[in-house]
């Protein structure tokens, strides 16, 4: 006798619980017994009909959804990207795909942001740099605004289109008036700059600076340069983000990836680039902003010569990694060294370093950007006659009335007179081949007429605002203990020059907006100006951002109301109060 198959036997069940539920007034199942009582519910044969329809019904919708989102899910984890093309967080990475003795520029596990970055691991290095980070792809076709070609076209002559462009100083070189938080030090301790910063911080230097690369500035700071019809973006970065020497404090190559990955977000918004090699080995300089304040060591001291060639080797491979296709159209300007302090190195030694760097770069590749090298602070009238064999090269002036002791002391309508007429014959001067260099643009300037922001002249060195300019000297070389605001007196005040926007006064405001229209207005008779700085913490004076918020700079780059018509300058030094 053949048995009864599973097939059958549930068919035969379900057709008698099919019956007995199928009439009304009740099923026969609702008074079956079990053991002697009424049966429990999922032995009642209606009940369990429905339990096992709901069973198989729920198992087929778990069926179809995990066919459908599984996939999707496995494809996004395995390229690190959603639709958009934004990279996945770092809690989202496989460890199993970053080799466990991954150094931490390598290691997206361990980074402080991974928004905009290619996570999927790679050593490939160029020029000895890495390219972990970077999208195989890229999109030349956006262009800053309305009145600038796209990226994938020819700027043309800067001449007669000059740049609009603006810093993001205090980032990846760090200055203390920018970002005072991270110098809120006791003055015991010495902290005045990265290098004393990172000397002291010790392990922690890599915490503390990379939580400051990834919030200080983001994607949104680029767009907001776009937006204010600013074309091209300054980046400076010190020579930390390539090398490091024995004895340096510096966080090693951390900011690299921050600079790649600022290229790409300029590229987004149309936004052309001038690369600023802020700190050499050594220091160019000697003042904060170079990485160590104190003596020059590049070109001069006894490890001069050994710090220029390391120089050199930071821009052979930087030039090397830069001359990738990627970087043809986006690289506009590229600076050699920020403000060699030319009054107390050799001019000859500088400008054979130059000439060496400039034909390094070529050399390796840099075919079309503009090579920018500084003026030194030598007059622009002294550099007639030399470099001039440099094609396609300019030369970098900074243009601030208030480290100069002669300009601090101008009221505001001399000070606006003399951005327009003093600056325009400079810029005039210098472009003419025969009585300057040549070809000139601006890399900074500001509208601050004081310098009473907070570490502005160093930590703890007090302003000549105020007459409080202590600069430690044993000898007070230097030192400057009389106010040198224009009424030279107990007027000399820092609380409203240091004050928020919101207390300036009308007249204050009309000041700062028709000084700053003045400067656009001189500098474009060269090849242009780049604004220290987009952002600040609290020098509002010194802020891009700050100021447009305020109504001091015009909504738009070239939305310009002043145009250096003498007649217009108010007489501001008959107001009651300077400000």
């Amino acid at each position: 006798m053949r048995r009864a198959t599973e097939s059958e036997e549930s068919s035969s069940m379900l057709r008698a619980m099919v019956r007995g539920g199928g009439r009304g007034g009740g099923s026969s199942g609702d008074s079956e017994l079990w053991n002697g009582k009424p049966a429990p519910w999922y032995k009642k044969r209606k009940n369990l009909c429905i339990l096992i329809w709901v069973s198989v019904a729920l198992l087929l919708i778990l069926i179809i959804v995990a066919a459908t989102v599984v996939p999707k899910m496995n494809k996004k984890d395995k390229d690190g990207k959603d639709k958009a093309g934004s990279s996945d967080s770092g809690g989202k990475i496989n460890p199993n795909s970053i080799p466990k003795d991954a150094p931490s520029w390598l290691n997206p596990l361990v980074w402080a942001s991974t928004d905009g970055f290619n996570l999927t691991y790679t050593d490939e290095t160029v020029g000895d740099l890495p390219v972990m980070g970077l999208y195989t792809d890229w999109d030349d076709s956006a262009r800053a605004n309305d009145k600038v070609p796209a990226l994938k076209d020819a700027w043309g002559d800067y001449g007669k289109r000059p740049a609009r462009g603006v810093n993001v100083g205090g980032w990846l070189s760090l200055e203390p008036f920018i970002t005072p938080s991270l110098f809120g030090y006791a003055s015991s301790l010495g902290i005045i700059d990265e290098y004393t910063l990172c000397s002291y911080l010790a392990a922690r230097c890599e915490q503390v600076l990379e939580k400051h690369y990834a919030n200080f500035v983001t994607e949104n700071t680029f767009k907001e340069i776009a937006d204010a019809g600013l074309d091209h973006v300054r980046i400076p970065f010190s020579y930390w983000a390539v090398q490091t020497y024995d004895g340096d404090p510096y966080l090693f190559r951390t900011s690299w990836r921050y600079l790649l990955r600022a290229i790409e977000w300029c590229r987004k918004y149309g936004l052309r680039v001038n690369l600023d090699v802020h700190g050499l080995p050594g220091s160019q300089n000697g003042w904060n902003h170079s990485g160590r304040q104190g003596s020059i060591g590049w070109l001069n001291g006894t490890d001069g010569n050994l710090n220029a060639q390391r120089a050199l080797d930071i821009h052979d491979r930087l030039s090397k990694f830069f001359a990738q296709p990627r970087y043809k159209n986006i690289i506009s300007h590229y600076g050699l060294a920020n403000e060699p302090k030319m009054t107390l190195l050799s001019v000859p030694a500088v400008n054979k370093w130059t000439t060496d760097a400039y034909n390094l770069v070529r050399e390796n590749g840099i075919k079309d950007a503009i090579i920018v090298f500084g003026d030194g602070f030598r007059g622009l009238g002294n550099w007639q006659g030399q470099l001039q064999d440099l094609s396609n090269a300019a030369l970098d002036v900074h243009q601030y009335v208030i480290f100069n002791e002669g300009q601090i002391l101008f009221n505001h309508s001399e000070k606006v007179r003399f951005a327009c007429d003093g600056w325009t014959q400079q810029t005039l001067e210098s472009m003419d081949r025969s009585t300057g260099y040549g070809p000139t643009l601006v890399a900074e300037w500001s509208q601050a007429d004081t310098d009473c922001a907070q570490h502005l002249t160093n930590v703890g060195w007090g302003n000549r605002w105020t007459g409080t300019y202590i600069t430690g000297n044993p000898a007070g070389i230097g030192d400057i203990t009389e106010p040198m605001c224009p009424t030279q007196d107990h007027r000399c005040s820092c609380t409203e020059a240091n004050a928020d926007p919101g207390r300036w006064s009308s007249s204050y405001k009309k000041f700062l907006r028709m000084f700053a229209e003045a400067q656009m207005h001189s500098f474009e008779k060269g090849w242009g100006w780049f604004y220290w700085v987009w952002d600040t913490e609290s020098a509002a004076q010194w802020s891009y951002k700050k100021g447009m918020a305020a109504g001091v700079l015009p909504a738009k780059a070239w939305d310009r109301s002043f145009n250096c018509k003498m007649s217009d300058i108010p007489n501001f030094s008959d107001l009651p109060e300077y400000y």
